[in-house]
């Protein structure tokens, strides 16, 4: 009967343990954006710099019950680019894309891409990421993105695209 009990209390102790655990999950959201200016060549890089990106981390983790020094690990979820100007086009100029993260005192590291560029005709792309812990860098006071891209068609527009990432954090349990 005891052996019962003690199986009952650790398979109790672990549900619990992961419900827990869900509660210190959650998401940042950071919204940038980049021109890439009208080109005339093709099949060279082309690369843009996006504003530094304050990350408000600090406040972000107290409305979530945690510290910088509980986070576990923080991980790129999403990165999509949504191309705003000219109006009515798509991203079928690209060959290819990545995109780059950097912050003070820290080396630069590919957080996402997409190689090649599937024609299509919408105005939202979604990148490949790279499955990478971003901590370091979303732990900082600012971040910038360097977004590299090739192009495959000459255009006379600048393109304004919208990057908006979503970062998934994990903090200890508990302070565990």
């Amino acid at each position: 009967m005891k052996y019962i009990f003690y199986i009952f209390l650790s398979a109790t102790l672990v549900v619990s343990c992961s419900q827990v655990d869900k509660f210190t999950m959650f998401e940042m959201s950071y919204k940038s954006n980049v021109t890439i200016q009208p080109t005339t060549t093709i099949n060279l890089p082309i690369v843009v710099f996006t504003p530094d990106m304050t990350t408000e981390s600090e406040a972000e983790f107290e409305i979530n019950d945690t510290r910088k020094d509980l986070i576990e690990s923080i991980t790129l979820q999403e990165l999509t680019l949504t191309l705003t100007s000219p109006v009515q086009e798509d991203f079928s100029f690209l060959k290819s894309i990545r995109v780059y993260i950097s912050a003070d005192g820290l080396a630069e590291k590919e957080i996402a891409f997409k190689d090649p560029v599937a024609a299509s005709d919408e105005n939202t792309l979604s990148l490949d990421l790279l499955n990478a812990n971003l901590q370091e860098f979303i732990i900082k006071d600012m971040f910038s993105l360097r977004v590299q891209t090739i192009t495959d068609e000459l255009f006379t527009a600048a393109h304004d695209i919208d990057i908006n990432s979503v970062f998934f954090v994990d903090a200890k349990i508990l302070g565990q």
